[in-house]
């Protein structure tokens, strides 16, 4: 058995090929490539060649904006998708046109058989590029063995150059590990390395110049990564690729004053070399990439927050547990593997992957007025058992939590809605993002989030619910000049979960109208009701 379990017959006999050789084989690719898929299009035009596949939700570090110190529940391993369901996906992409394919995690360099992964997809025509992005915890024992199947990009995770700071982050030892897996990668020839830093203010802002200085010398492109809010449906691996892992209360608690924007970072950097210069941007780049002359890396900019990238965006991702998400923000799911297992034809994941792709946004889900996005109907099925006695109240009529504990753990699913009238002018700025106090959709969104996972800490009698989903999507309404919320809310458990469906609208309107209220005290929240809840011995309820 090799280093990390691998079987000894996992490579195939043939000597190993050179960065060069890989080099020549994409150049081969990209001058013979054949029209590419109406699968992988979407309404805009925009061609989906970039797959980023998660491997595993598991992760070895505990970083502070990621997730809890105590980790999150994660998915059974039955639920997750196989070695050969994953190489089984990525042939189908790959034959579509996807050329770029990338492996996240949680961390997946942590995952047993992720050199015979990368070894599987080297050998699919028409791959051009086979990337990792890792902690760099296990890089520097296993990238000799990943070059030899084939891995031609590397991005590492870093926040900070100071090994103390760095166990603050992380809450685990491994500083050293991580250098030396950029030592490891540039000994080995991969060129440039990308780092990868989200910086934070009042944490890590101030280490801007030494990681700019780092690119003097060695072949880096240290990206510089505008802090993003994640709720508490989702952590991710620190850059713009993460897989999505459902868990209760792992929101990174960000706010604005965290956020340090792409211009004051580039400003800094101009403040120390003014001869900073910006470099072509690249296709599809979600990076601006910028100089200093004489230095032999490179640092770049990943604006998510103050300049969005949406429009070249071709990007798909896999979950570890097998849903398609055409967009990161974006409230669309389709699990692939419940479709493979069901035993779906190539054709039929065809046309489940090309209506996916069709429904993708032009921008992020509730950033944008996306006037050909509908409301599914909702189809009332079956009488709904009702009760004439009220279930928080005992038998002296006094306030009382209702017993849960002998009710079964049964999926809850809930969906609210809520409506804010702003007017023409509040309207105007919202859909323009010229308010003062910042993106009011973005705020909105996220308190609706926050407010979800507090809902028993607002309403008194209401359970504490651990929540695996929760998903708020704002959408402007131009005729009325509105904005419109739905929030849905998942949990599995012996309780129902519509008052956290209703609390995450409720709350996110009246953040909107926080937010607008210096413009307009015009503004009307409109009706907040319940749209439909499933689970539990009342039966299902769907509004008509």
């Amino acid at each position: 058995m090799l280093e990390g379990g691998l079987s000894p017959t996992t490579f195939p006999p043939s000597p190993p090929p050179s960065l060069q050789e890989l080099s020549q084989r994409r150049q081969f690719l990209r001058e013979h490539a054949a029209p590419f898929s109406d699968f992988l299009t979407d309404s805009f035009g925009r061609q989906h060649s970039y797959l980023r596949i998660s491997l595993t939700e598991k992760c070895n570090l505990r970083c502070q904006y990621c997730m809890p110190e105590e980790g999150v529940p994660l998915t059974p391993k039955a639920d997750l998708l196989t070695t050969e369901e994953i190489l089984t996906l990525a042939r189908l992409f790959v034959k579509e046109g996807v050329d770029k394919i990338r492996l996240t995690g949680g961390e997946p360099l942590i995952r047993p058989d992720v050199v015979d992964i990368v070894a599987q997809l080297h050998r699919l025509e028409g791959l051009r590029t086979i990337g990792v992005t890792t902690n760099g915890i296990n890089l520097a024992r296993l990238l000799p063995q990943l070059q030899k199947a084939g891995l031609t990009a590397i991005n590492i995770s870093l926040d900070t150059l100071v090994p103390a700071k760095f166990e603050f982050i992380v809450r685990r030892k491994g500083f050293h590990k991580v250098m030396e897996g950029i030592h490891k990668a540039i000994e080995l020839g991969y060129s440039p390395v990308k780092v990868n830093c989200v910086v934070m203010r009042g944490l890590n802002e101030d280490e801007l110049l030494d990681f700019a200085a780092l690119t003097k010398g060695l072949p880096l492109d240290v990206r510089f990564i505008e802090y993003m809010p994640f709720d508490g449906q989702m952590y991710l691996d620190t850059q713009y690729n993460s897989n999505l892992v459902t868990a209760p209360n792992t929101g990174n608690k960000w706010n604005f004053k965290k956020m340090v924007s792409y211009k004051e970072m580039l400003d800094t950097l101009r403040g120390r070399w003014p001869e900073l210069e910006k470099l072509p941007e690249e296709e599809s780049s979600t990076a601006k990439a910028f100089k200093i002359p004489g230095f032999q890396g490179q640092v770049s900019f990943i604006t998510s927050m103050s300049e969005h990238f949406c429009g070249t965006c071709n990007r798909l991702r896999i979950t570890a547990d097998g849903n398609l998400k055409v967009c990161l923000f974006g409230n669309s799911e389709v699990s692939l593997r419940d479709h493979l297992r069901a035993g779906a034809s190539e054709e039929e994941l065809l046309r489940i992957i090309g209506a996916a792709v069709g429904r993708k946004k032009r921008q992020h889900a509730g950033m944008f007025s996306i006037s050909q996005m509908k409301n599914r109907p909702m189809i009332l099925i079956g009488p709904l058992p009702t009760s004439d006695q009220l279930t928080h109240v005992d038998t002296e009529g006094r306030a009382a939590m209702v017993d849960v504990g002998r009710k079964p753990d049964t999926e809850r699913v809930a969906v609210a809605s809520a409506v804010v009238l702003l007017g023409p002018v509040a309207f105007k700025l919202v859909q323009e993002n010229q308010l003062k106090k910042g993106d009011a959709l973005v705020v909105a969104q996220l308190a609706g989030v926050q407010a979800a996972k507090m809902t028993s800490q607002l309403i008194p009698l209401c359970h504490h619910v651990a929540l695996s989903h929760v998903q708020v999507q704002l959408e402007l309404d131009s005729m009325r000049h509105a904005v419109e919320i739905r929030a849905s809310c998942r949990a599995r458990g012996p309780t129902g979960v519509e008052m956290e469906a209703l609390t995450s609208a409720a709350v996110a309107a009246l953040t909107l109208y926080d937010m607008c209220k210096a413009v307009s005290r015009d503004i009307v929240l409109g009706e907040i009701k319940l749209i439909s809840k499933t689970g539990g011995q009342r039966g299902d309820f769907h509004r008509t």
